[in-house]
């Protein structure tokens, strides 16, 4: 169970601006080692591997998914590599009109742009009172 000083700190209101510049900084540092182009990308960059950290077939399925939708990619394929790692790799070869990096950051600002729809039709819903809880 959390103490009052967790409890009080995890409101951002009470929080003091130079800890929440501090936390920024560091959300930011961890984000910047997530993603790691891993070594055997093609020169001119239309082949390349991934591997991200802390995720496993959740992201892995859904991104692939999303990625192999761009009809400028030819190959998307993920794997994790050992079950006791948090990591996933993930393949993309290209046609050639635009860079695996780019195809990987299009696959995520979809996927984002996905789960925000998904997320406002849900607010609306439960808003709205438009459900219910009686099992069929």
């Amino acid at each position: 169970m959390a103490n009052e000083e967790d409890i009080s700190k995890s409101n951002p209101e009470e929080m003091d601006v130079d800890e929440v510049e501090q936390d920024v900084e560091e959300d930011a540092e961890v984000q910047s080692n997530k993603i790691t182009l891993l070594p055997g990308a093609s020169e001119d960059g239309t082949a390349a591997s991934f591997q991200i950290l802390d995720e496993d077939h959740t992201l892995g399925n859904s991104l692939r998914y999303i990625i192999i939708k761009n009809p400028e990619v030819e190959y998307c394929g993920y794997s994790i590599p050992h079950p006791s790692e948090a990591k996933l790799n993930i393949r993309i070869q290209t046609y050639g009109g635009m860079t695996a990096v780019e195809a990987l950051r299009k696959g995520l600002d979809d996927l984002v742009d996905i789960c925000d729809h998904v997320e406002k039709k849900f607010s609306d819903v439960i808003a709205a009172g438009d459900y219910s809880t009686e099992e069929p």
